[in-house]
């Protein structure tokens, strides 16, 4: 195992102080980077774990906050938040860019190979920065079949790849309908993954607080959908000595 190096950061967006986690891989050289945007709940260990697995492969990660610092346990909290962020391109663009641009100045990141992850809210603000026509190589998507502005989609310029539970009441058919339409009258590389009998939220653990109605854990889908993700970056963000 690699030696893997954290910090925590902090930088203004949205009208917050935002509380990120930067995982940087072992070495002293420039690496590919990867911004992890998290669930509508918020910036929790869950996508600092995964920031830093990414760093143990390679990656410069930057799990970025949504609420500044806070982590929305009651589900009422969590969608008076999210629901008029996900009403807001522009807002869920301002926190993206913010937060690419503390990851793209981090010395040991290369700002030319630069990729989001998302998931739910955190999903959304990854596929906006794509259609703000941001240069990314990849966006990587689960539970976040967001479409927006119509023809701004034109303008993302890297495979989007987008994982959904076949059971997500959140995500239902009709919904995943309309971003993948959208996504090829842009003219977009992209790919999505139904995993059979899946809610929304599939990939994140149990948690000891409530949730919304529709939202389960399944492991065997947990799994797959982050080595996807894994194959994502493998194939548009090579890690390279």
């Amino acid at each position: 195992m690699t030696t893997v190096t954290t910090r925590t950061v902090a930088y203004p967006a949205d009208n917050l102080t935002m509380i990120g986690h930067l995982a940087l891989p072992a070495g002293a050289g420039r690496r590919p980077a990867v911004l992890i945007g998290p669930e509508g709940m918020g910036l929790g260990d869950v996508e600092r774990r995964r920031a830093e697995a990414l760093a143990e492969l390679g990656y410069v990660a930057l799990a970025f906050d949504l609420h500044g610092g806070r982590y929305l346990e009651d589900p009422e909290d969590m969608l008076g938040r999210c629901m008029p962020l996900l009403a807001d391109p522009d807002r869920l663009r301002g926190i993206g860019h913010a937060a690419l641009n503390v990851l793209r100045a981090e010395p040991r990141a290369d700002p030319e190979r630069t990729a989001a992850v998302g998931y739910g809210t955190g999903g959304a603000v990854a596929l906006e920065l794509g259609r703000a026509g941001v240069d990314l190589r990849a966006i990587g998507t689960v539970n976040a079949l967001t479409t927006g502005r119509p023809g701004e989609a034109a303008r993302i310029r890297c495979p989007v790849w987008a994982g959904v539970g076949s059971e997500d009441p959140i995500m239902p058919p009709a919904q995943r309908e309309a971003f993948t339409a959208e996504m090829q009258a842009a003219g977009v590389d992209w790919r999505l993954v139904v995993y059979g009998g899946a809610l929304h939220a599939f990939h994140h653990p149990p948690v000891d607080h409530p949730t919304p109605p529709g939202v389960g854990y399944h492991a065997r889908h947990a799994q797959r959908a982050w080595r996807d993700i894994v194959a994502l970056l493998t194939e548009c963000l090579p890690v390279t000595d």
